[in-house]
């Protein structure tokens, strides 16, 4: 297998040509169970895979997973996830895809975490144009590592045309769990104490911890017995930054440290790809919001999935980012967050609830995540944000919201791949809804919603 080297030039400014309004994509008035739809057995959906047609078929149940139920809380509470795939599965499942792909998808141990763990990675394609997938930074996040594993199954494995061009013209690197001590936990922060901390950054002895240290109860989870960190809050744009007892604690509005191992491989394998290829072309993470957020033009329907491709100030109006002005371009995350929704609208006419997309609250400044620092670092940046948390629906609606985002991946890959991305006109972007208020009875339990609340309030 061969790639081009590290010295390939920054990538080109994207020629943006007007492309058809979201009029033409209009979902389908009407109940989310068209009349012709017919059910599908319900074991069927549980057990079908993403990339499975069956899920995209509207089922009687559509209409109570998008009812804005007066009751909706996401106060935490013990609810099952065992359909979810814990670490051991993932194991198994990556070894099986390398396997029967016959080498095309090839595996590998890129770290441990905190405890241990290995941090498994999984490549596939020999195109120059790199794509980073990364699920469960927060590990009661789980649907993206079931999606990718459905996605790197069926590109491994199929030969038809579109499978065949994202080979040629992709390499997806994908890191399904990337915290998998929280994913074992089943909480949001990973499982590291202070002291070792201080003990692997000798100059951090007598510092304050870090803001995103967890050491007491959070959303349901005991962080007393077994703290942890936000290991999403633990980026720096410097991808060579030491840490500094000078920056601690910091703040949201700062960035992270790299402190967590877990934060440590992502940055190692993005830098690695970096001196590969010359840039990573496009890194997305996959997550979960709160439960209660509704459509801010029907308060009587939930959002799905909230996306965004803006996580940072624009280096050309904040000095503190002023040496990533040249490389940062967030018209081409507009652009790939535009593919995203043309795919779920599209599916929209079959099963109307992938239709409840919104934008992600656009007014952040987070440098500290994953999305922000590699936006700064040129990389084109996607977040997913599936509805609710384990805490909050546990698998209830594992099926489904797994698609969504499997829908919304095999849209934005097969978009970049075709390069029809780069004549998407990012103004369509501007035009997604914005996400609707939470009508839930504990919204201070959305950890995301109280750390931007708080950097609003700073700010």
């Amino acid at each position: 297998m061969t790639h081009p080297s590290a010295g390939v030039p920054a990538r080109r400014r994207r020629l943006i040509a007007p492309a058809a309004g979201l009029a033409g994509l209009a979902l389908l008035a009407g109940s989310a169970l068209g009349p012709t739809a017919t059910a599908v057995p319900a074991e069927d959906l549980a057990t079908a895979p993403a990339s499975s047609s069956k899920l995209d078929e509207a089922q009687p149940t559509d209409r109570q997973f998008v009812a804005a139920a007066p009751t909706c809380s996401d106060e935490p509470r013990e609810l099952p996830v065992n359909e979810f795939t814990d670490h051991r599965e993932l194991g198994v499942e990556l070894d099986r895809i390398e396997r029967v792909s016959e080498g095309r998808v090839d595996v590998e141990e890129i770290g441990r975490s905190n405890r241990g763990r290995e941090i498994w990675s999984a490549r596939v394609g020999e195109g120059d144009k790199v794509v980073m997938l990364v699920s469960e930074i927060h590990g009661n996040e789980k649907t993206g590592t079931d999606a990718i594993l459905d996605l790197l199954d069926w590109v491994g494995t199929s030969d038809n045309r579109k499978a065949r061009q994202w080979r040629s013209e992709l390499t997806i690197v994908a890191v399904p769990k990337m915290n998998p001590d929280g994913a074992e936990l089943d909480r949001r922060g990973n499982d590291q104490t202070w002291a070792e901390v201080q003990a692997r950054f000798p100059q951090l002895r007598g510092s304050d911890p870090a803001w995103n240290y967890y050491d007491e109860p959070r959303t349901g989870d005991d962080y007393g017995s077994a703290p942890g960190f936000d290991t999403n809050r633990d980026f720096n744009p410097d991808l060579g930054y030491v840490p500094d007892p000078d920056d601690f604690p910091g703040t949201s509005a700062d960035t992270g440290w790299y402190i967590t191992p877990e934060a440590r491989t992502i940055r190692d394998l993005y830098q690695g790809l970096t001196m590969e290829f010359g840039e990573v072309d496009t890194y997305v993470d996959l997550h979960h919001q709160g439960a209660c957020y509704v459509m801010p033009d029907d308060p009587d329907e939930f959002v799905t999935m909230s996306i965004s491709g803006k996580f940072v100030a624009d280096p050309a109006t904040k000095p503190d980012y002023a040496e990533y002005a040249d490389d940062y371009d967030l018209d081409y995350s507009k652009q790939l967050n535009v593919a995203v929704n043309r795919a779920l609208q599209a599916k929209a006419a079959e099963r109307p609830l992938f239709g409840n997309i919104t934008l992600y609250p656009q007014d952040i400044d987070l440098p500290g995540t994953a999305l922000g620092s590699f936006a700064l670092n040129g990389s084109g940046a996607v977040l997913f944000e599936v509805r609710g948390q384990t805490q909050t629906l546990g698998q209830q609606y594992r099926a489904v919201l797994t698609r969504a985002v499997y829908v919304g991946l095999d849209g934005m890959l097969s978009s970049i791949a075709s390069g029809q991305v780069d004549r998407l006109d990012p103004d369509e972007y501007d035009a997604i809804p914005p996400r609707g208020p939470s009508i839930g009875s504990a919204e201070d339990e959305d950890e995301d919603a109280r750390v931007l609340a708080e950097q609003r309030k700073a700010g």
